[in-house]
């Protein structure tokens, strides 16, 4: 390398050793001589994509060595240096890189798309802001636990343009995390330039807004990266607390290579350019006669030989072979449902009680189980389930929260991956909208991609017949019964909310669990006064007979049996699937193998409802024992509406009783 001027980057060597300093330009090292590797192989059409940190090594490196091993990073795909640092074998990159199996996805995701727990450390999503949640709800374990640990988490500047980074800081700020945020202001969001991503003189200034401690840095000096968040990591483990840092550096690559650089004026590629992280410290250190020409040489032919052994033994290894059954698979995490018999003893409850008795029994059952949720604690929630928890579990496991249902969410997944339960709490299921991504891109997809559990279930209050209009009453299962990785668990009885919500808590899964509002109340069945679970993915025939199946759930099951209470001479099977993910389908087919004729009954409206999926495998698998088409009945095509004349006209309970006579006598 050549030599460049002494002051381009003032270091003051503090009281680093020489030993330390040679770490430090040995670990910025190793990821820029694989990045020019990589630069290589991706011309050659030998990786598929590249997401370059050339010129930000200082930042992933300094923040991973100040850190302690078993402290948990979250890292973007510019933070090749967090991985090389912590020590992961090049092979099993190399091979992640090339879609083999060594890799840490098995082929299922790229580049920096994944966690290890070997090595401590949790990877993005295309998404970048749910992670900053996730790496709240890991603190938050280490603050439950006691461990005294920091958790670092990264985003670029335009990453704190999401609603994630803003939900993210203020639980942290209020609960007091030990997180260490890290935001790499590179200079541009793919194209988009700094001043067209936020409104103030420096991103660290937005620390004062949530009351927390911020810091600027310069992100290529990696004497002033490693020392200070050394110092910082240090004081934040004796005084818990979350701190904001902005990293200035320069992203001196495209965003990704295909999308090249040439929006970038050349004369501040060229002034950055200058402040080459490597290069300078390189500088240093020789001028410091700390670093040899020869140890310098020594280090790159080390690595140059790492490199291109580790690369041969990816190349080497024979590519995945696609297997259905490993696919379908891996989408859960395997759970041995050993259930827990209910005594004899009961007690009558309404639907809310044995919910709110299912959910405490749980919480005295496992001791690393937190609830959190809006207004739950002191107040008990909005329709009370939670009243008094606060009193025999505390403050610490029964968590009132912003108004921030992706933060939540993401906390929630924090803290399955530092080994604990996490029940959230929408305050009704309507609001879940604000927390979907998480929902449906990290939690259900978190197994399947890198084999982390997800052990989370996220209670649904939903459902109308209540007057709470459009925003308050709408039945949303369908969005989550589509995605794979979630369980989808609906009980129309006391008896089954208690049993499956226990069930449910148990499962190492993400579960969504509907309860539904205008039930709460209005049921009572006699329930086991003990801790019981039932399985998931078994539906209850309710009644029998020969004439129809009936197949509903929720709300649905009632209107059914009021329907069969009124027509007496109509003999039906009616099943209440109680799981809609897994869904029973051998119920299902058995009974209407049976009867012959089929009619499902859904609160939902009907187009891409569940019963339209229900339908589907009714034709495909009991097509020659059909006596009549397969009739679906659900709420009209509307939003639901609040006043009372229309929302009865709204709702499938109205349609149910015509459309089931008219296929009995098709």
């Amino acid at each position: 390398m050549s030599t460049l001027p002494k002051r381009l980057i003032t270091y003051d060597k503090k009281n680093l050793d020489d030993h330390t300093l040679l770490d430090l330009y040995r670990n910025m090292l190793k990821p820029r001589m694989i990045e020019e590797k990589m630069l290589i192989l991706l011309r050659q059409g030998k990786v598929s994509k590249w997401f370059s940190g050339i010129g930000q090594e200082a930042i992933s490196v300094g923040v991973t060595m100040a850190m302690q091993k078993e402290e948990y990073i979250l890292p973007m795909h510019r933070n090749l240096g967090v991985f090389t640092t912590r020590e992961i074998p090049l092979n099993r990159l190399f091979s992640q890189w090339q879609g083999k199996a060594n890799g840490f996805t098995k082929g299922r995701d790229r580049s920096f798309h994944f966690g290890t727990q070997e090595f401590n450390i949790v990877g993005m999503i295309s998404h970048l802001g749910p992670q900053l949640g996730v790496a709240d709800g890991i603190a938050l374990a280490s603050l439950l636990q006691h461990k005294e640990q920091v958790t670092a988490v990264f985003t670029g500047e335009g990453g704190t343009s999401e609603g994630d980074f803003h939900e993210a800081l203020n639980v942290a700020s209020v609960w007091q995390l030990p997180v260490l945020f890290c935001v790499e202001n590179n200079g541009y969001g793919l194209s988009t330039p700094s001043k067209e991503q936020y409104f103030c003189k420096d991103l660290a200034d937005r620390g004062k807004g949530y009351g927390m401690e911020s810091f600027i840095i310069d992100g290529n000096n990696i004497i002033e990266v490693y020392t200070i968040i050394k110092k910082l990591t240090a004081s934040i483990r004796k005084r818990p607390r979350p701190i904001l840092i902005e990293f200035k550096t320069f992203r001196m690559r495209g965003h990704e290579e295909a999308s090249g650089t040439k929006y970038v004026p050349q004369e501040l590629m060229d002034q950055w350019a200058k402040k080459d992280p490597l290069e300078n410290f390189e500088n240093f250190l020789k001028e410091q006669g700390i670093l040899t020409e020869e140890q310098d040489a020594q280090y790159k032919e080390e690595i140059q030989l790492e490199i291109n052994t580790h690369l041969k033994s990816a190349f080497d290894e024979e590519p995945i072979v696609p297997n259905v059954e490993t696919e379908l698979g891996d989408v859960y995490k395997s759970f041995d449902f050993k259930a827990v018999v209910p005594n004899s003893e009961t007690e009558e409850l309404r639907l809310i009680d044995a919910i709110s008795e299912g959910l405490r029994q749980s919480m005295e059952k496992h001791a690393d189980l937190v609830i959190m949720g809006q207004d739950i604690a002191e107040y008990g929630g909005v329709f009370k389930i939670t009243e008094g928890f606060v009193d025999v579990f505390g403050k610490e496991r029964v968590r009132n929260t912003p108004i921030c249902e992706s933060a939540i969410i993401e906390t929630a997944m924090g803290l399955s991956i530092a080994g604990m339960k996490a029940v959230v709490e929408m305050q009704f299921a309507d609001f879940v909208t604000s927390g979907f991504n998480p929902v449906v891109n990290y939690l259900a997809k978190s197994h399947y991609r890198w084999n982390q559990q997800a052990d989370v279930v996220i209670r649904m209050p939903c459902g109308g017949g209540v007057a709470a209009g459009p925003f308050h009453s709408q039945t949303n299962e369908a969005w989550f019964t589509k995605t794979p990785g979630l369980k989808v668990v609906y009980p129309a009885f006391p008896y089954d909310a208690k049993g499956l919500l226990a069930a449910a808590i148990e499962d190492p899964n993400p579960v969504l669990f509907f309860e539904h509002k205008a039930l709460y109340r209005s049921i009572r069945q006699h329930v086991p006064i003990n801790y019981f679970t039932l399985p998931l993915g078994k539906a209850s025939l309710l009644r029998e007979g020969s004439d129809v199946t009936i197949i509903s759930y929720g709300a649905g099951v009632h209107w059914a049996m009021d329907t069969l209470d009124k027509n007496t001479h109509i003999k039906a099977d009616l099943i209440d699937l109680r799981s809609l993910q897994p869904l029973d389908k051998e119920a299902i087919f058995t009974s209407v193998k049976k009867t012959g004729r089929a009619i499902i009954l859904q609160e939902d409206s009907l187009f891409g409802g569940i019963a339209s999926d229900i339908s589907a495998l009714i034709m495909e698998c009991c097509f020659e024992q059909l006596d009549a088409p397969v009739k679906r009945v659900a709420s009209l095509e509307t939003p639901i509406p609040f006043v009372d004349q229309l929302e009865n006209q709204y709702l499938a309970k109205g349609q149910f009783e015509k459309a089931l006579i008219d296929l009995l006598s098709y």
